[in-house]
């Protein structure tokens, strides 16, 4: 490395005498037009005897034409420089600037477009005789492609002279030297550990440079040819002292013995670093903070203030998504059961509220925990769990059965003994109850703002995001809350009467079709044979809820309901014997949710292949979705399956790609993370030309979707 400081040491001195451009120039070049390259070699300024003077190859490259840097990734060749120096004189290395990932298909290669300086350390004899002038001469060749590739040479010369006093700087040519190395990758502090897992190599690195930075456009370029991918991508995880990049592993490491060290350059996007990993444990501090977000997301740009207004906004927009419908009918329920008492409607009010946020909070923190842990999950990861969602089918069929009358929750036997059960009220504890299965049922569904706020939540501190999950129930709960404390409202409630029983019965349909659709999401997860223990455990929850309506009856009339209660826990235990029976089964080979929902040929997500598709130009719209997400379902058949889409589809050549989040994906929660996003529904359309992709509303229309796709299309 010692070329590289003793460089930079005379870049310093060059910015230092820069501004002397009146001086006469000291050397002198001739430029070849090797035909796509103009070369020439130039040269900072005079050499001083004893001392070291920086010569650059100067490449101006054939527009839509490239060269390649030292590794040329999967094809190509690094230019070379071969000297013929006087007496004396030597060359040091090439100092190679930070290269451009060049695809090309499915190749992924590194390398320069424009123009190219590539810097060279020339050390000067101290008996160099001062006055003297000298040609340093140098055959290039170097690589240079397009669609096609042509080996192109030049021989180069430059003139130089040896300062007989203090030296006289070219002024243009030194600062386009200094100019590149001050770009160029450094050395640093940094420290790096690769570890080998199952494909990949876990290249963890920490350093002050890395330290609390966000990086979403870090990017690993090996020196060694042969031990990465190139054309797969690399994935990125923050921690609060560095990153962790997850490289592939090529087949120098598939190969013979596993190499000792893995060295190159870690480009950050601001800056360039040289780094060698040796082999070991990660490094402390280099994960655990998730993906980073891209730069050109809200997210990126968000501050904590704003998250805690936007998780506000997107929880009271939440209280209009399809995913909360179902759940207006138990709110519904709540209010017309005080008939307009103030003091009863507070307390419901308060106990929503009470159920919402501690709800959110638990989810909250669950998922902080997990993610902490290094499980790949996001908002939603409830319900991607079978068990869980079997035992949510069982407790809505069971919140229906309630509304239809066959047994009563929440109310006094005896003080409802000779009256109607239109009396019975769901008191606070039913209210709470509300509120938890609002937020199990409905958040995974990302509303507009939701999303960007829980994106950012995810890459703070354990308060930070508790705090923007705080807000985000506040906002689900404020309508109903603000409505049961509002005295002007409430006392415009009906008063009780028959009306109300026939009203609650009514109520019961939403919940009866959320249990359904609970139901169908449960076999997409686990399969049509554990959909049989599901329906047999509906059975027994059924029974279990008619015994205990008959033992309230029998209470009611002075009886003793004991063999009515013990049948009725003995169906409620057998409920979840199948259920835990269902779970064992085996899951299905794939849950094709969304390739079913909608009528556009699709491929399944990838990375890899979004990557391939991207090289080649073609236009790829993206549906991050999942079957508990109504949200998701509802936008498939009112913008996505739709004719006009897919016949914009075929005609511009794009690739339509599904990325089913209904059982946990490890895969799809990053992709998500990588664009600051926790949960789905999330749509990306990537254009040609390798541009950042376009992130579509939540809320989709079919003229969004043709608008972004034509738009994706245009180069």
């Amino acid at each position: 490395m010692k070329p590289l400081f003793t460089a930079l040491k005379a870049a310093v001195f060059s910015l230092a005498l820069s501004g002397l451009a009146g001086l006469p120039t000291p050397a002198m070049a001739a430029v070849v037009d090797t035909g796509h390259v103009k070369a020439e070699l130039i040269v900072s300024g005079e050499a001083v005897p004893g001392g070291e003077v920086l010569v650059a190859l100067r490449q101006t490259i054939a527009k839509d034409w490239h060269t390649y840097w030292r590794n040329p990734g999967d094809a190509g060749q690094a230019t070379t420089l071969d000297w013929r120096l006087p007496a004396g004189w030597q060359a040091g290395q090439i100092i190679w600037p930070t290269p451009k990932r060049l695809p090309l298909g499915t190749l992924m290669n590194y390398g320069y477009e424009g123009e190219a300086l590539l810097p060279v350390s020339i050390t000067v004899p101290a008996d160099a005789k001062p006055g003297q002038r000298l040609s340093l001469k140098a055959e290039a060749g170097f690589l240079v492609c397009k669609d096609i590739c042509i080996p192109e040479q030049a021989s180069l010369t430059a003139e130089v002279v040896v300062a007989a006093g203090a030296p006289k700087i070219d002024a243009k040519a030194a600062k386009a030297i200094s100019d590149t190395l001050t770009a160029a990758p450094k050395l640093s502090g940094l420290k790096a550990v690769m570890t080998r897992d199952q494909g990949v190599v876990k290249l963890s690195v920490t350093g002050t440079p890395l330290a609390g930075g966000n990086f979403p456009d870090a990017y690993f370029f090996a020196f060694n040819s042969t031990l990465l991918d190139h054309a797969r991508p690399q994935t990125i995880e923050r921690g609060p002292d560095g990153l962790t990049l997850t490289l592939p592993a090529g087949y120098g490491f598939k190969t013979g013995p596993a190499p000792a060290v893995l060295a190159g350059v870690i480009d950050l996007g601001s800056a360039a670093y040289e780094i060698e990993a040796k082999a070991g444990e990660p490094l402390a501090g280099a994960a655990g903070l998730g993906a980073p977000t891209a730069t050109d997301k809200a997210p990126a740009a968000m501050s904590l203030p704003l998250a805690v207004l936007f998780a506000f906004l997107g929880g009271l927009i939440l209280n209009l998504m399809p995913c909360v419908f179902p759940i207006l009918s138990m709110k519904a329920a709540a209010l017309t059961s005080h008939g307009g008492e103030h003091s009863d409607s507070r307390g419901q009010g308060l106990a929503f509220l009470a159920g919402v946020v501690t709800t959110f909070l638990a989810l909250a923190g669950a998922l902080i925990a997990a993610k902490a842990a290094g499980a790949a999950v996001g908002w939603g990861f409830q319900l991607q769990s079978p068990p869980v969602v079997a035992a949510l089918c069982l407790v809505m069929l069971l919140t229906a059965l309630n509304l239809s009358g066959l047994f009563e929750v929440g109310a006094s036997l005896q003080g409802a003994a000779g009256s109607s059960s239109l009396a019975a009220r769901s008191g606070l504890a039913g209210a709470f109850f509300t509120g938890v299965l609002a937020v199990i049922v409905a958040a995974p569904c990302t509303a507009p703002f939701m999303a960007g706020a829980i994106g950012f939540a995810l890459t703070q501190g354990t308060a930070a995001a508790l705090l923007i999950f705080l807000f985000l129930g506040l906002g689900l709960a404020a309508p109903f809350t603000a409505l049961a404390f509002s005295p002007s409202l409430t006392r415009r409630l009906p008063r009780p009467g028959p009306w109300m029983e026939r009203l609650k019965q009514a109520l019961a349909f939403p919940l009866y079709g959320t249990a359904a659709w609970l139901a169908w999401v449960f076999a997409l997860q686990a399969g049509t044979n554990a959909l049989a223990f599901l329906f047999a455990s509906a059975v027994a929850v059924a029974f279990a809820g008619w015994l205990y309506g008959l033992a309230q009856r029998a209470s009611l009339a002075g009886g003793k309901p004991r063999l009515s209660l013990v049948l009725a826990l003995i169906s409620v235990a057998a409920a979840g014997a199948l259920i835990y029976a269902a779970a064992k089964l085996p899951s299905p080979t794939a849950a094709p949710v969304a390739e079913e929902a909608s009528e556009l040929p699709s491929e399944p997500f990838s990375p890899d292949r979004l990557a391939a598709l991207r090289a080649e130009g073609r236009p790829v719209l993206i549906n991050f979705t999942a079957a508990w997400c109504i949200t998701c379902q509802v936008n498939d058949r009112a913008a996505l399956s739709r004719p006009a889409v897919a016949d914009l589809i075929k005609s511009t050549n794009a690739v339509y790609m599904v990325g089913d989040w209904t059982n946990r994906d490890g895969v799809i929660a990053k992709a998500l993370a990588e664009q600051g996003r926790a949960g789905v529904p999330l749509y990306l359309v990537y254009g040609v030309g390798g541009r950042a992709p376009v992130i579509l509303p939540q809320l989709l229309t079919e003229g969004a979707v043709i608008e972004a796709l034509e738009a994706a299309a245009k180069p």
